[in-house]
């Protein structure tokens, strides 16, 4: 089943942090339109309330909510909050609520302030009371040394004013800090902190929406308790097997749960902030999962691993790809964490392996979501992995299907029984066999503390691979690994071709990645000695994702001589031939790919072994058709597009065909790059069985150039045709069996064992992109078929394309 973008991806990089960023007490801030004075670093205004009691809401009161996130409380005597509207007029004054008592270490504080005449749920005992009537949308709070009304009314005149120790406006107010007001309050959302209670004097950064959740100085919020009299808070009603539930959607979804209780068994500083809980008190139903991820937003988690916790938060589903079709990872967010105590062991993890994993991988449910339908991780290995969404995992002395990525990242199979190749992968060999055991291994230390190892396909990483189990945004249920296991080298190498024979045509195709002239030279250095040294330097080379003259600069260039030249003066440096090329520009902006760079396919050869056959007429936009028959059968132009205007190429590469002459034989080269897989939905999507298309276009596309092969089989049953490139889909594809229809060609992968059929891989699965195909009068006793495995499976690659060769006897 496809990947959401196979043949190339972009994604947010994971910056791994190292330290946490600490603000200097002593900074000051020229006062700008935003109100920006010392960032607090004592208590700071943790949320605020205005809708309490409206129209929609559940809460009685409105309610400012204080926070410490120092070691020591914080006094409140002779202290103020006070609020002013969004907009004050010129006789608006600073209403104000004096305070009294302290915010204890690491806690909260909460003020009560004016009722409404709805609402059904009382605050938590507050620890101090007003009758201030803020607005649900727009308004400023301020933190006072001191209770005398304030008298500012703009940013710039509250910033001077050094009694305020923190300020937050919200909605529209006119007065805050930063950039801008916090947005989002309404009659059914306040307006508050992360749970590190992070103060950069910027309120649009540091507080966000969400629903309102008190706390007072004694841990008490709506619905938690606490032990009598006060003191520790005590667990809430609610566990995480209880959030999680027993399908993929929480039954508590946008719901907020209170004093939710766990044990810290990892930590994320990087990328998506946050950290995960697990209940060591399982419950007896396998379908729900006992962990669940807590996410901070862009603050720092300030918990470490063995920290037992209380957590309230909003239960919410979090789709990393939505639009590939992904599943929902359940979080707590703008989670307010209170330490109970620190250096608990950690859960015992789940270990995955072939006995747990079941052979099923998902239920069908005819392309429709399975996400409601209940789980059952005794049957079906996608269940299984929500099963244990969060949870403690682990893997031991597992196999690397995906060797070590730029974005420190590899893959692992847990399940013995799917199909390997022959180098130590898991081949793909049809999308009922998605293969079940494919885990993908990240690290939650900072490198410098926890440098990732860097494996080849083939490798193993022996020992214990442990830590939540979570899931990418680019698809995958990952371990996030809090130890990741030692790598042991099974030394694989890089494959080099047989030599062709005198008598034999060789023609290989290479996917060279984007390349372009900027790109550094020793990229070209190792893609020509590819073509050299593991190539054995082919009679002719179809090159796809050649860029122009100016790379991804989108400025109108389509020239691509510069590139091109480049490459061929790089292999005859690595003591390949002299080679020609051919080649046609592309319209600007039309052929998909880069944006600016107008990839397109080139046909590189050896003059001294093969010619090309010119033909003049071919353009970007002139469709090449077939003329004579029999063996004086020939193109209308050399080299010529097929069919370029036909809305199946629309933002896609149109195929590049060219007439060469081998042994005064004539021999008709397609040089093809379909349309890529991105907007089709995942393996492990929501949506069972998932939606591929991009099969459509790919379709249509292999429909065109079939019908083009049979015009020319027409005209002369013994045509010569080769048909390569990167056609973007595998073997067993729609795509395929549409080009290789009535037998006009025959896909050379599939005369090779089952285990060899790859040139790609993606998700740990070993595939099939690209591939060579022959018409008939290519006879199999006179064709050798290689696929030439020498960068999908190394951490270190020139392209993420594995070249392919064919030898012919014409």
């Amino acid at each position: 089943m496809p990947s959401p973008t196979p043949a190339r991806r972009s994604r947010r990089a994971l910056l791994r942090v190292t330290a946490p960023v600490a603000v200097a007490a002593s900074l000051v801030l020229v006062p700008l339109p935003g109100a920006f004075a010392a960032p607090s670093t004592g208590a700071v205004i943790a949320e605020v309330y205005g809708g309490g009691g409206n129209s929609g809401a559940t809460l009685k009161n409105d309610f400012i909510e204080l926070g410490n996130p120092t070691g020591a409380a914080f006094g409140l005597a002779g202290y103020s909050v006070q609020y002013l509207p969004g907009s004050p007029g010129a006789s608006t004054q600073w209403g104000v609520t004096p305070l009294n008592g302290s915010i204890p270490a690491g806690g909260r504080y909460l003020i009560a302030e004016a009722p409404g005449a709805g609402g059904t749920v009382d605050l938590p005992a507050a620890d101090a009371s007003g009758s201030l009537a803020l607005s649900a949308t727009s308004g400023t709070v301020a933190l006072v040394d001191g209770t005398a009304p304030l008298s500012c009314k703009t940013a710039a005149d509250c910033a001077a004013d050094p009694r305020i120790v923190d300020l937050v406006g919200f909605g529209t107010a006119v007065v805050r800090e930063g950039s801008g007001p916090a947005a989002g309050a309404s009659n059914s959302a306040s307006v508050a902190r992360g749970s590190s209670l992070a103060d950069t004097d910027d309120n649009a950064k540091d507080l966000t929406a969400g629903d309102p959740t008190p706390v007072n100085s004694k841990g008490q919020t709506t619905g938690g308790g606490t032990t009598p009299g006060g003191g520790t808070p005590v667990p809430g009603d609610v566990r995480i097997h209880d959030i999680q539930g027993a399908s993929r959607i929480s039954p508590l979804n946008t719901k907020t749960v209170t004093n939710v209780p766990g044990i810290v068994t990892g930590v994320r500083g990087y990328g998506t902030k946050g950290f995960w809980i697990q209940d060591p008190a399982a419950d007896n139903n396998p379908a729900t999962s006992e962990a669940v991820f807590v996410f901070t937003g862009s603050a720092n988690p300030t918990v470490k691993v063995g920290d037992s916790v209380l957590v309230t938060a909003k239960v919410s589903e979090y789709y990393p790809n939505s639009s590939g079709g992904s599943q929902s990872v359940t979080e707590l967010t703008g989670p307010k964490v209170t330490v109970l105590s620190s250096g608990n062991a950690v859960p015992a993890p789940v270990v995955l392996d072939a006995a747990a994993i079941p052979t099923a991988y998902a239920p069908d449910a005819a392309g429709g979501s399975i996400e409601n339908l209940p789980l059952d991780p005794s049957k079906y290995a996608l269940d299984l992995y929500e099963s244990l969404e969060g949870m403690n995992v682990e893997v031991r002395d597992v196999p690397v299907v995906q060797a070590t990525d730029k974005y420190h990242e590899l893959w692992v199979d847990a399940a013995s029984t799917d199909p390997r190749t022959n180098r130590g992968g898991v081949v793909y060999l049809g999308y009922d066999r998605p293969n079940n055991g494919r885990i993908m291994i990240q690290s939650l230390p900072p490198l410098t503390e926890q440098p990732f190892p860097v494996a080849n396909v083939g490798d193993k990483l022996t020992g214990s691979t442990a830590g939540p189990l979570d899931y990418n945004q680019f698809g995958g249920y990952t371990i996030a690994a809090n130890t990741v296991g030692t790598v042991q080298d099974n030394g694989l190498q890089r494959e080099v071709a047989d030599r062709a024979l005198p008598s034999e045509l060789s023609i290989a195709t290479y996917n060279v990645e984007n390349l372009a002239p900027g790109d550094a030279d020793a990229k070209y250095t190792e893609l020509a000695q590819a073509v050299v040294t593991n190539l054995r330097s082919p009679d002719i080379i179809a090159l796809e994702e050649i860029q122009d003259n100016s790379g991804a600069v989108d400025d109108g260039t389509v020239d691509a001589s510069v590139t091109v030249q480049k490459f061929i003066d790089a292999v005859k440096a690595a003591g390949g031939p002299a080679y020609d090329w051919r080649s046609i520009d592309p319209v600007n902006d039309k052929d998909g790919g880069q944006p600016g760079g107008n990839i397109r396919q080139v046909f590189l050869f050896n003059p001294d072994r093969v010619s090309f056959t010119d033909i003049p007429g071919g353009d970007s936009t002139t469709a090449v058709d077939v003329t004579g028959t029999g063996k004086r059968t020939s193109l209308t132009a050399s080299p010529g597009r097929i069919d370029p205007n036909n809305d199946a190429w629309a933002t896609s590469r149109k195929p590049l065909i060219g007439q060469f002459s081998f042994h005064n034989k004539a021999v008709f080269v397609i040089a093809n790059h379909f349309n890529s897989k991105g907007g089709d939905q995942g393996i492990d999507s929501r949506f069972q069985a998932p939606n591929r298309s991009s099969e459509v276009q790919r379709q249509k596309q292999a429909a065109v150039e079939q019908a083009f092969i049979a015009k020319l089989e027409a005209a002369d049953p013994d045509a010569r045709v080769v048909s390569l490139g990167d056609f973007n889909d595998y073997q067993f594809s729609p795509a395929l069996q549409t080009l290789t229809k009535d037998g006009v060609l025959r896909d050379l992968v599939n005369d090779l064992p089952a285990s060899e059929r790859y040139s790609y891989v993606y998700q740990g699965n070993s595939q099939v992109l690209d591939h060579i195909l022959v018409s008939p009068a290519f006879k199999r006793q006179h064709v050798r078929y290689d696929v030439v495995h020498i960068n999908s499976e190394f951490a270190v690659q020139a392209s993420d394309h594995d070249p392919q060769v064919v030898r012919v006897k014409p």
